[in-house]
């Protein structure tokens, strides 16, 4: 049995349009989880359509803002299936062809120690010349299996995983207790990092394809790398013998020959700013326990995970508190 989980905040019309691309894959899931936060959201977009009665193995859980994390919400979506294998998804993740589940699944039934295989993520119609070498240099075009005899030569990039598509193999997410509970980022490379030491492998399936980029201003990038920085000052085990800053370089150097060489020339320095943007978050993250509480909630793209982090009483500034209510209505 394979079950796909996905995470869904505020979701739109391409909602519709990922379950019917899953629903006609080659190989089908049994069940779709579907995690969501804010139940008033999903309802307004499944108003007055057939959704339910067509797609009898969707299961709906609602969840509020205050509640969902990163980590802990999966676990939950865990907990609800008995399948085999969990497909992790976000909703902006769309399969690029009807072989996406049958090509992560691949690696598993040809090496029973992958405890993870990830998809490719291939840039959106709309991405900028910045944000298709990004996805090109972090998600190539040629798989790669990671063992705990890469981390010499590879690094942090070792540990690289993402969840926005990934297949897990329940017997070993149970084996090592699943994702860490609380964590305000990076709970896959975390979860990654636990598998490789403990002797499975990471497995990143080039052929099985999702279509997922973001066209990220300044002020995002600054904030999801403070949150990136943040949680790797919280895991020293993972991140602590291991440095990014190598992977940073190439991909700096890479991006600006690669604009230069398209006829792009002129991104460049946006590009650069981006980058000053993105270190300095990564910075003020790594030493976030010097801060305030409240420079903290000013720099994080993670408000709820921090509130709920230091157990806060009171909600600021007009937080949402669960379900469309204020922190009156809880």
């Amino acid at each position: 049995m394979i079950d796909v989980v996905i995470l869904t905040y505020k979701p739109g019309d391409y909602f519709f349009k990922q379950i019917k691309l899953l629903e006609k894959q080659t190989v089908k899931p049994d069940n779709i989880i579907i995690m969501n936060t804010e139940e008033k959201y999903l309802n307004n977009l499944l108003y007055g359509t057939a959704f339910g009665e067509r797609f009898s193995n969707i299961k709906f859980n609602h969840l509020s803002q205050r509640e969902f994390n990163h980590g802990r919400t999966r676990n939950m979506a865990a907990s609800k299936s008995e399948a085999d294998y969990l497909i992790f998804m976000t909703q902006d993740a769309m399969p690029n062809d009807e072989d996406l589940i049958k090509n992560l699944l691949r690696p598993h039934e040809e090496d029973s120690m992958v405890a993870v295989s990830y998809a490719r993520q291939l840039p959106n119609e709309n991405a900028g010349p910045i944000e298709k070498y990004n996805r090109h240099f972090n998600y190539p075009d040629k798989d790669r299996v990671k063992t705990a005899e890469d981390i010499k030569t590879l690094g942090i990039k070792t540990f690289f995983c993402s969840d926005v598509c990934a297949c897990y193999k329940r017997s070993v997410f149970e084996e090592l207790g699943g994702f860490v509970d609380d964590a305000v980022f990076n709970e896959d490379m975390i979860y990654a990092c636990s598998a490789i030491k403990a002797g499975y492998k990471i497995y990143y399936a080039a052929s099985a394809c999702v279509v997922h980029s973001h066209n990220y201003n300044m002020i995002q990038q600054f904030k999801r790398n403070f949150d990136l920085g943040a949680s790797q000052a919280d895991h020293p085990e993972v991140f602590g013998d291991v440095s990014s800053e190598s992977e940073g370089k190439k991909l700096v150097f890479g991006c600006i020959n690669y604009l230069v060489k398209s006829g792009n020339i002129l991104l460049v320095p946006k590009f650069i700013f981006h980058c000053a943007a993105r270190l300095m978050g990564f910075k003020l993250g790594k030493n976030y326990k010097k801060l305030s509480k409240r420079v903290i909630l000013k720099l994080t793209s993670n408000r709820n995970y921090w509130i709920r982090h230091w157990d806060m009483v009171e909600v600021p500034d007009n937080l949402s508190a669960g379900y469309g209510k204020n922190s009156e209505g809880l």
